[in-house]
């Protein structure tokens, strides 16, 4: 199907999301850099405040420098507040209205920490790493929504008096057990698959798209650039989210 002209792809495509009884969304950093959300780390590993991975995205770093971790944490939760969805979160909700209207399943699962997509209107998103916008209790099960407000100083916990941490998934610790299951098997049973603005490269998440091959779903691929998923799914159009999932989505009426 890649063979063909982008006009006819995004026909075939758009006609394939008309049909669905089930619509199984994944999405990565590319369709929130397409809003200005800094994908943070560059090609050398380097970070913004010269800090690098093991310093501010791994339990270890937090443990060595608390105070400048969750400082760093708070200042981009403030500068999200200014960011506003673009055309691609807003097609995919009304995907997710086209599809349930017609009493469809939709399930939108993400990579994001930056609430963009509930911004935009979707419900139920799977956040598989964890919330920017939230906080959580490094030592209980305490945890909140602090929107976009700034908390410079880190907070005992209210129930346990232990450190309050941001509420996202570091590298080296697992994905929340019942946000992964419910993703994997949206995944797996699902009729059609859309992965969006992802490398493909950062597991497990990145295993959804093998389920969703694996289950023999149609799977569709929408990135700027190849990625080892270009190989294995049926149909990759390249180029920005926000240009190409209004052409694939339509209006919210589905035309």
């Amino acid at each position: 199907m890649n063979d063909a002209k982008p006009d006819i792809l995004i026909s075939q495509v758009r006609r394939m999301l008309r049909e669905a009884s089930s619509v199984t969304v994944f999405t990565g950093a590319g369709i929130s850099a397409e809003s200005g959300v800094p994908t943070y780390r560059g090609a050398d590993g380097a970070l913004w405040d010269g800090l690098k991975l093991e310093d501010w995205a791994t339990p270890e770093g937090y443990a060595r420098n608390p105070q400048r971790v969750w400082k760093w944490y708070s200042d981009r939760r403030v500068q999200l507040g200014a960011i506003a969805p673009n055309s691609g979160h807003y097609a995919l909700a009304n995907l997710q209205r086209q599809v349930t209207a017609r009493g469809g399943r939709f399930v939108l699962a993400t990579q994001n920490i930056d609430g963009l997509h509930q911004k935009a209107g979707s419900d139920g998103v799977l956040e598989l790493h964890g919330s920017l916008l939230k906080i959580r209790c490094s030592g209980c099960a305490h945890r909140r929504d602090v929107g976009y407000k700034a908390i410079d100083e880190i907070p005992p916990c209210p129930a346990c008096g232990a450190m309050l941490r941001p509420a996202v998934v570091w590298f080296g610790e697992p994905l929340p057990e019942d946000v992964w299951t419910a993703a994997a098997e949206a995944a797996g049973d699902c009729e059609v698959f859309l992965a969006v603005g992802t490398s493909a490269v950062v597991y497990p998440a990145a295993g959804l798209i093998e389920l969703a091959v694996g289950a023999a779903a149609k799977t569709i691929e929408v990135n700027l650039a190849p990625t080892p998923a270009s190989t294995v799914v049926d149909i990759t159009l390249h180029g920005k989210a926000g240009e190409i999932l209004p052409q694939i989505v339509g209006d919210p009426g589905g035309s």
